[in-house]
């Protein structure tokens, strides 16, 4: 292999760390002018493009490349984030597409032999332990048992209900919100996304409502409210179900919901609903659970009646066995949302979900893609957590405002690029006939006027 020209000088003549870093980047991403971002490091100097950049990469210490990139993953790359190697100001969305540009660098045979000599020449011991980050103990736990499926929820939504109102909506939903235009505040597309759920469901006064994995209990309380239905919510965190409870109180709902906190595989042999909605709850299931899921949901569920669920969905993009070999060989697969935000989280194809929800015998009637409507659910979710980082730092301290902060702005690139989607599926349960009682069009869903009268 034939080094390039700066590497031959960086071998022979040993420069500092800070132009061994620049050299690094330059091998990544091509001549500071010419990239789509600014560099601050931590002598002061800079090195800027020759347009306005989308956001500045601030090194702080000379070891920073090397952590993120010697043994390189997605989780080195957060990890340095979060150990505050560097810092990005302004649009961290933007910052967030580097992780594919480091990966594609990395992960290639040339790119990694080129990259090692360069690295090898900076510090390791230029951070203490005290700034490193902390990961969640139960990173995964594939059996999905009922403790270790509560372990792994409570560790993320037991962070503290004003913690989250700081940046969710009023009713705190924390799930992908429904815009008709992309304007909308996030108030109004969440509002809209429960009365687009409840249209699906085709609620009617009487009915009874069960929502899986229930949150706040914001959904639950919409649908008792505008749709007259008794509902019971389930949730694994105790934070909130009392939350959910206090407001039920608030607003008199006593006799028509009901919060609970219940694995969703407890229930009774004889109990059973009219609908039932699961919104952002199955990627806490599990591949090896997932089957079980839906035989649940299909026991639970009346003959004639229906089932929402509304997930997240893994998007493969297609790859050779070459490329997907390097990639095994350079580029770990170590998940930073795995170890900071989601323990034991796995997001499946939409075909998985469809194939185990055919074979508990409930039939599909309607898949929606809503990927694009969740980017900017979590654009705005950022913006208002950036918006009250003091509050939010002092609630629950510097690492967790930068692991939000990270977490959001990286899984609204997610979207918005199509690595990941929302599905929203609508499933019935057949009659001993075969029909499902449903309408032949789904005009019904779209009349604006529809629950005026409900209201």
């Amino acid at each position: 292999m034939r080094l390039q020209p700066i590497e031959k000088t960086l071998i022979a003549t040993g420069y500092d760390h800070l132009e061994t870093s620049r050299s690094i980047l330059t091998l990544l991403f091509g001549q500071p002018e010419t990239r789509t971002f600014a560099v601050r490091w931590w002598d002061g100097s800079s090195d800027t493009p020759d347009h306005e950049p989308q956001f500045t990469l601030e090194f702080r210490r000379p070891g920073a490349l090397r952590r993120m990139l010697w043994r390189p993953s997605e989780l080195s790359l957060a990890e340095a984030f979060l150990r505050k190697d560097f810092e990005v100001i302004g649009d961290i969305e933007a910052a967030a597409a580097l992780e594919t540009q480091f990966s594609i660098s990395a992960r290639t045979p040339l790119g990694f032999v080129r990259l090692m000599p360069l690295l090898s020449r900076l510090p390791t011991d230029d951070f203490s332990d005290e700034t490193a980050p902390v990961r969640f103990k139960a990173s995964n736990h594939p059996e999905h048992s009922r403790t270790s499926d509560a372990e792994e929820v409570r560790s993320h939504y037991d962070m503290g209900n004003d913690f989250y109102a700081l940046w969710l909506d009023r009713q705190m939903i924390y799930s992908c919100a429904y815009f008709e235009t992309g304007s909308e505040d996030i108030d109004t597309a969440q509002h809209a996304k429960l009365e687009h759920i409840c249209k699906k469901l085709r609620l009617e006064p009487g009915e009874h409502l069960l929502d899986i994995g229930c949150g706040w209990g914001g959904l639950v309380i919409h649908a008792a409210q505008r749709y007259g239905v008794r509902a019971t919510g389930i949730t694994l965190s105790e934070p909130q179900a009392e939350f959910a409870r206090t407001k039920v109180r608030e607003l008199g709902l006593m006799d028509l919901v009901q919060i609970e906190v219940r694995d969703y595989r407890d229930f009774p042999p004889d109990v059973q609903f009219d609908k039932i909605v699961s919104i952002g709850m199955v990627e806490h299931v599990g591949r090896r659970n997932i089957a079980r899921y839906f035989a649940e949901a299909a026991r639970l569920l009346k003959p004639g009646g229906v089932f929402l669920c509304h997930g997240i969905i893994e998007v493969r993009p297609p790859r050779t066995p070459l490329l997907a070999w390097l990639e095994a060989l350079t580029w770990r697969k170590r998940s930073f949302l795995q170890h900071y935000v989601f323990p034991g989280g796995e997001v499946l194809p939409v075909s998985d979900l469809l194939n185990a929800a055919q074979r508990a015998g409930l039939e599909a009637h309607d898949l929606e893609n809503l990927r694009e409507h969740y980017a900017l659910t979590t654009r705005r979710w950022r913006e208002r957590l950036e918006a009250h980082q003091t509050e939010v730092m002092r609630l629950v301290g510097e690492t967790s405002y930068r692991v939000y902060r990270l977490y959001l702005g990286a899984i609204a690139r997610t979207f918005a690029t199509g690595r990941n989607g929302v599905a929203q599926m609508l499933l019935s349960k057949p009659m001993g006939d075969g029909s499902s009682r449903l309408p032949l069009t789904r005009s019904d869903w779209y009349r604006r006027d529809q629950n005026e009268t409900r209201s």
